[in-house]
């Protein structure tokens, strides 16, 4: 509602004596004037500008007989003022202006500006006036005086000594006798035996008393804490016609104010709580409302210790209520009892440093106009000894501080409830929630009157009528749109007492003191009125709405003396001549505009319907407006003021289901059901009467149709601070749009829902068509977005900017004491406490409705989330056994919902281990769950489900679901869970739970540069390279996150039976896919998670790693790397295009072992020496070239995802996205191979041929793959693979490349045998299937001639031993560490297949797809050379 703004302002007083210093403040009835009261004087402020304007000061003769000023009264005209003093004087005196026209401080303005022509009224706004204060009459009511207070033309003063005086304003008293307190009866309520008991001793009298209009009576506190209130019987204000009542149990009463408005006695105790008091209508007893207090949850240090409430004050709209207690502090709350600010917590109570400040004490508080502003006196008082001692200290000087505050709109226009807008008012801006007006339009004002489209049957954000004006408009950021108000309308109309906003939010209205001017946010411009006269000759009595285009209010004619409802259009000029004008009988309170009606509530308690529609005669256009129905209302409504709001709605008690009509008329029908009245906090209903005939003529206008008449009114609901409601209508979310939402303060919000019966079928007679349900929210309330299930609100928030100013420095600045406080938007979900309160209910089939229809919602998860959440935690941590638990009913319902297995275990994950038990005794068995999050494939929510298992169950059950899901994950080529998993697997086995392996001391700055980025991972060397023989070095890596399989399998400490276990299962995988020929997965597999392929394969070169059938590997590589089977070329020659390839292929090679990232273990300078062991080592002069180009890897580190160009070469160094560890072995043997294959067979160079060839090649990516994959059997050895990989290449070289190493080095006879009988079958299915792959095996028959010659020789198997069994286990590390490398992409190729489209990284296909490019350039560059 109101919300504290930017910082005090402190209003500079003249200095003086203690004696000066202020001690009370007191607005007049206008609030344009301030008394400030000091002990020896009496001041006169001016509310705009905030300047001292008089002063009268006490001689001190008169002084000391009249005692210290004590408490101040305006006459309701604002021509006097009343002083009381401390021994028993009241001093009247007399305001009067001087000096004719002169001011005190008027504007100047420059020569010409317009405001110097002369407007009316023109200098009473803008000028300080000058007053004269003089003493007309002193009273002698010889005892102290305890209160004043004005009661219409009478001042009742309360003395000491328990007598009530009627004083008339000239200082008389008319001869009436004071009242004793102890003659007037007092009882519980007035039905009792008119002879109440009486106060009955003598030192009894009143402390603080309050007038109260709507009640018509006062409020009062006696000496004793008792507290109640005292009302005429009849006219006559006499002893023997007062009457009084009092509740028995409050004795701490400390002071007391009233709310007029709501009819609402707020008394302030000793225990620092308010208790908030209403009259029973029909009893007349004193009814306890509500209760304002600190709780020991929000503030466990100072609940208790605030002292004693000091002062209370209603706000003017009285809408809220501010406190203050003994020991300082303020407190700001709703109507009934939101607390909306309070400053002793947070940064009003510690500052940046946590040290503890004093809270400020107040000794006087007054509203400014409208309540913007809160004039407080700052209490010091009682150490006045400590002023004079240090007169620099401002802020222990008692002074005038002036809080501002913003308020929401629905304090004054209560009509904006029907919007989904959060519009905010201050004194001189508006701040709106909605975003830039120009950027929502297009989308959403498709239609001249959307708000009667039914909404079409889809989700509201695919809407683009005004259904719903977008989640991302209204929620959209957290800064308001503000608009400042046009100076030029502000100077002469300053306060701003009403505003409103269209339905688009795209046009703003405000009212002044006169007229009213409107601001389009689409061209960010100001109307105003041309005529001046015009604005100032209308007072806006009832608020304003807009109507579409229109702005529709309901002012009073100053010149004609007459009330009047009128009508601008918005794109005319602001002028009466475009108006529509229709006069009223009486004042209007309110106006609200539903659809095409306006309902009006006047003066005299009636209710008014209006018909408006768009008129357009020739070129103008206006609105018709005509008098549909009337409804008096003064049987029901004791007091006019006492109504908060009236609103058209088209909610009533029938659903429409009952309704006798077919359908086409029921949003018809549907118009305007009932009307909403909030009288005083009573939302009462009035219905219209169906038990009548119903006719219906079906030709005549619809506005000529008899309008039925209302029922007599119903209350639904008590302690109602707003009310929303909706014209829109949609099918889907009826549950929603039907409703009416309440806000009631403390109680947190109601909404009252419709109730619909199942698939249309006949509703039970025995079941209520609508329910209310209550449920608490966290935020106050502004704005509900029906189909959207959310709440819009604002709250304060503060900034602390005391460490600006040094602690010691003299003058403590307002700055440092208190924070600059700033308005936050904030919005919250409200469906599951509505579902749940549905569920408490056993209304389950209504609540899956309602959800059914909100599912589309994109935090719906959250709310089934939040509903499992709330109750778990009240039934599980409850002391007493709950006899109707609900959880296993919200269990059950959420199981209605395919997000059921997601939302209990993330809930389980966000809840402590302790509750587990409960929430799984409602909605089952976790493993049972997690079987079936793995047969829905829904592997990571079943990893979540894991978690719990392992600390739910024991190791063993937990390993054989991990197995389980690995077993899936693997076989779904998720490999980020598998990395997770295998982490998991070997946490289970050492026994730690889910901590990551830790980090070795020593870290080479090299070696982990910018791995983080890629894979969030590290690198590092577990010793420095230079210290440790080469045979000996280690790379081991560390984890931050779940990764390889590898992470501690080689480190002494680690278990070795679990990585065995993980071991089994990856090779396990591995043999599958090989045995089922899925190359590709295979590559996948090995770069994702860290596979050691090439020592696995040397172990399965005679087994698992052999071909059994060339073909069939043929075909299926052909169908998984979409490369397409050859087709016949004209003549069979080899085109040199292949060459040209692999030399760019080299060179791009060596280009990219610049980069750092591939070369960690080069930089270390290990492996080239190993190097020579390697059965491929034979051919090397390539060494010594990558190892100068790797030497450059450290200084290169920041050109990290930059291009890099090498050797004319483009290459991007994103393609080191998938990189898991790289290995410079990889990089050498794949050069040096390449080195050698370019330098075979250069002979032909028949250029024409290379379009042939390019149409027969496959996708890019999956030649890189596939040399990736043939260089990886190559260093294994399995021979026979990278023949039927030659073969799909087409690469005679390739094949030549194998017959050489065949002949090099001594290969296993069984493998050759396996060849020869392979590439016969190859060369039989290729005559009579595949003619295309002729060409090519002619190319190669030679070679394979001279192969089958080498078959029958036998070749020893030690050959291999260097690879396999040759070296130490501790050798292994590196050797395997580093073949790995490639699969996450060592080079180029590497890095594609660790791609390979299966890693659903967008980032990294981007930089993959833009390498690729660069790739080919340079290729085709090389090619054509």
């Amino acid at each position: 509602m109101y919300f504290l703004s930017g910082w005090p302002k402190r209003l500079l007083c003249p200095l003086g004596s203690p004696a000066e210093a202020p001690i009370h403040v007191q607005s007049d009835p206008q609030r344009t004037f301030f008394a400030v009261l000091a002990p020896v004087r009496l001041s006169i402020w001016y509310s705009r500008p905030s300047v001292l304007i008089v002063t009268y000061k006490e001689p001190e003769k008169s002084s000391s007989q009249f005692g210290f000023y004590k408490q101040a009264e305006w006459r309701p005209d604002s021509t006097m003022i009343a002083v009381s003093t401390a021994y028993g004087y009241i001093l009247f005196f007399h305001i009067t202006s001087t000096r004719g026209d002169k001011y005190l401080y008027e504007p100047v303005y420059p020569k010409g500006s317009p405001q110097m022509k002369g407007t009316p009224h023109f200098k009473e706004e803008q000028c300080a006036p000058a007053l004269n204060l003089e003493m007309k009459k002193i009273l002698d009511l010889q005892a102290p005086i305890m209160s004043l207070q004005s009661m219409l033309e009478d001042l009742l003063v309360a003395t000491s000594d328990g007598l009530l005086h009627l004083i008339h304003w000239e200082g008389m008293t008319n001869g009436r006798k004071a009242i004793n307190l102890c003659t007037v009866p007092f009882s519980v309520d007035l039905q009792s035996s008119r002879a109440g008991s009486f106060l009955g001793f003598a030192d009894v009298h009143i402390r603080d008393m309050e007038y109260c209009a709507t009640l018509d009576g006062f409020a009062v506190v006696f000496n004793d804490g008792k507290i109640g209130f005292i009302t005429p019987v009849s006219s006559r204000f006499t002893a023997e016609q007062l009457h009084g009542v009092w509740p028995q149990d409050v004795v701490d009463g400390t002071c007391v104010a009233v709310n007029n408005k709501y009819r609402l006695m707020a008394f302030g105790c000793a225990s620092g709580s308010v208790q908030v008091y209403t009259i029973d209508n029909t009893t007349g007893a004193m009814l306890l409302s509500h209760k304002l207090e600190l709780t020991a949850k929000q503030y466990p240090d100072i609940w208790n210790k605030t002292g004693a409430v000091k002062l209370v004050r209603w706000s003017p709209d009285n809408s809220v209520v501010i406190v203050t207690w003994e020991n300082g502090g303020l407190s700001l709350w709703s109507v009934f009892g939101a607390q909306l600010i309070c400053t002793l917590g947070g940064d009003f109570a510690y500052r940046s440093d946590g040290t503890k400040k004093d809270p400020l004490k107040i000794n006087s508080m007054s509203w400014g106009a409208e309540g913007y502003h809160l004039w407080v006196i700052s209490g010091f008082g009682a150490q006045s000894t400590e002023i004079e001692s240090d007169s620099k200290s401002i802020v222990k000087q008692p002074g005038i501080l002036l809080f501002q505050f913003i308020k929401s709109v629905l304090t004054v226009n209560p009509c904006m409830s029907n919007q989904e807008q959060v519009l905010l008012q201050g004194e001189d801006r508006l701040y709106l929630n909605c975003g830039e007006a120009s950027q929502t339009q297009h989308a959403r004002g498709s239609s001249a009157h959307p708000e009667h489209k039914a909404a079409a049957a889809k989700s509201p954000f695919a809407d683009s009528g005004v259904e719903s004006q977008g989640l991302s408009t209204l929620l959209g950021h957290r800064h308001w749109h503000v608009v400042q108000i046009s100076n030029t309308y502000l100077e002469s109309n300053w306060p701003i007492r009403f505003s409103a906003i269209d339905k688009l939010g795209q046009n703003i209205a405000v009212v002044g003191k006169f007229g009213f001017a409107h601001y389009s946010l689409l061209t960010k411009k100001w109307k105003l009125f041309g005529n001046i006269t015009q604005e100032q000759n209308m007072i806006v009595t009832g608020g304003l709405a807009w109507w579409n285009d229109f702005v529709v209010l309901a002012c009073y004619n100053i010149s004609d003396h007459q009330e009047e409802l009128r009508v601008y259009l918005r794109t005319s000029n602001l002028d009466n001549a475009f108006a529509h004008i229709t006069k009223a009988q009486a004042e209007t309170l309110l106006l609200s505009v539903f659809r095409d009606m306006v309902i009006v509530f006047r003066a005299d308690c009636s209710i008014c319907l209006y018909s408006i529609e768009r008129k357009s005669d020739g070129p103008t256009t206006t609105a018709g407006i005509q008098v549909l129905q009337e409804v008096s209302m003064s049987r029901y409504i004791p007091h006019p003021f006492l109504v908060v709001s009236v609103t058209l709605t088209s909610v009533s008690t029938e659903n429409g289901i009952t309704l006798k009509m077919p359908q086409q008329f029921f949003f018809q029908a549907r118009d305007a059901e009932s009307i909403m009245l909030n009288l005083a906090g009573q939302l009462i209903m009035m219905q219209r009467d169906r038990s009548g005939p119903q006719i219906r003529e079906k030709d005549s206008h619809p506005n000529q149709r008899k309008l039925l008449p209302f029922c007599p009114p119903v209350v639904l609901a008590q302690s109602v601070e707003n009310v929303w409601t909706t014209c829109r209508a949609n099918k889907q979310k009826r549950h929603l749009l039907e409703a009416l939402w309440l806000s009631c303060g403390g109680a947190g919000m109601k909404v009252w829902l419709p109730l619909f019966p199942r698939d249309h079928r006949k509703p039970h007679s025995f079941l209520s068509q609508r329910i209310m349900l209550p449920f608490h929210i966290n935020i106050y309330p502004l704005a509900v977005l029906f189909e959207d299930a959310l709440v819009l609100g604002a709250v304060n928030d503060t900034l602390l900017y005391d460490s600006l100013y040094t602690r010691n420095s003299a003058r403590e600045q307002l700055e440092v004491l208190f924070p600059y406080c700033v308005v936050e938007r904030t919005s919250q979900i409200y469906l599951h406490h509505i579902l749940r309160q549905l569920l408490v209910r056993n209304l389950g089939e209504q609540a899956l409705l309602l959800a059914q229809s909100c599912a589309a919602l994109p935090y719906f998860p959250h709310v089934l989330e939040l509903m499992l959440h709330e109750v778990l935690e009240e039934e599980a941590t409850s002391r007493e056994p709950i006899p109707d638990p609900l959880l296993p009913t919200v269990a059950k319902f959420i199981t209605e919902f395919p997000l059921f297995l997601q939302t209990v275990v993330h809930c389980a994950r966000k809840t402590e281990y302790a509750l587990w038990n409960y929430l799984f005794a409602a909605v089952g068995n976790p493993k049972d769950l997690f079987e079936e999050c793995l047969m829905a494939q829904d592997l990571d929510t079943a990893a979540s489900y894991l978690i719990i298992l392992q600390n739910m169950e024991v190791p063993a059950v937990s390993r054989q679901h991990a197995t389980l899901l690995f077993n899936t994950a693997l076989e779904q080529g998720k490999w980020d869970l598998c990395r997770h998993m295998i982490r998991f697997l070997k946490a289970i086995g050492s026994g730690e739970s889910e901590t990551p392996p830790s980090t070795p001391t020593a870290q080479e700055p090299s070696s982990s540069g910018g791995f983080e980025f890629f894979r969030n991972r590290s690198i590092s060397l577990s010793q420095s390279a230079e210290n440790v023989p080469a045979s000996k070095f280690s790379l081991q890596k560390t984890l931050s996150m779940p990764s390889g399989p590898s992470g501690k399998r080689w480190s002494r400490d680690s278990d070795c039976a679990e990585n065995m276990y993980i071991d089994m299962m990856l090779w396990r995988h591995a043999r599958r896919l090989l045995e089922e020929v899925r190359l590709k997965d295979l590559g996948c597999f090995a770069a994702q998670l860290g596979f050691e392929l090439i020592s696995w394969l040397c172990k399965e070169r005679t087994r698992a790693a052999r071909v059994d059938n060339f073909v069939l590997a043929l075909k299926r590589l052909h169908k998984d790397f979409l490369w397409p089977l050859p087709i016949t070329p004209a003549s069979s020659v080899s085109s040199p295009f292949k060459n040209g390839k692999y030399r760019a292929g080299e060179q791009l090679l060596k280009s990219q072992s610049v980069d750092p990232f591939l070369n960690l273990e080069m930089d270390a300078g290990v492996s080239t020496v190993q190097r020579s062991q390697s059965w491929l080592g034979s051919i090397g002069p390539a060494h010594h070239e990558i190892d100068t180009a790797s030497s450059h890897g450290p200084q290169m580190q920041d050109a990290f995802l930059s291009p890099l160009s090498t050797k004319g070469d483009e290459c991007s160094i994103g393609s080191a996205t998938d990189l898991t560890e790289s290995s410079s072995m990889v990089d050498g043997d794949w050069t040096m191979v390449d080195e050698n294959f370019s330098t075979l067979s250069l002979t032909q160079s028949e250029l024409e041929h290379i379009s042939m060839e390019l149409a027969s090649k496959g996708p890019h990516k999956s030649q890189v793959q596939l040399r990736y994959l043939l260089h990886m059997f190559m260093e294994a050895g399995c021979l026979d693979w990278c023949i039927v990989i030659g073969l799909i290449l087409r690469e005679s070289s390739v094949i030549s490349q194998i017959l050489l190493l065949i002949q090099s080095s001594e290969v296993d006879g069984e493998m050759l045998q396996n060849i020869k009988t392979g590439l016969h079958a190859v060369d039989r299915w290729a005559s009579t299937d595949c003619p295309g792959y002729k060409p090519f095996l002619n190319i190669i028959k030679p070679q394979v001639q001279k192969f089958s010659e080498l078959t029958e020789e036998q070749v020893q198997p030690e050959a291999f031993q260097p690879i396999t069994a040759g070296k130490t286990p501790e050798h292994t590390g590196p050797r395997a560490e580093e073949s790995r490398g490639p699969s996450g992409h060592g080079s180029l190729p590497q890095g594609e297949v660790g791609g390979s489209g299966l890693v659903g990284r967008n980032e990294e296909d981007a930089a993959r797809a833009e390498e690729e490019e660069s790739f080919q350039d340079g290729t085709y560059d090389c090619s054509v050379s």
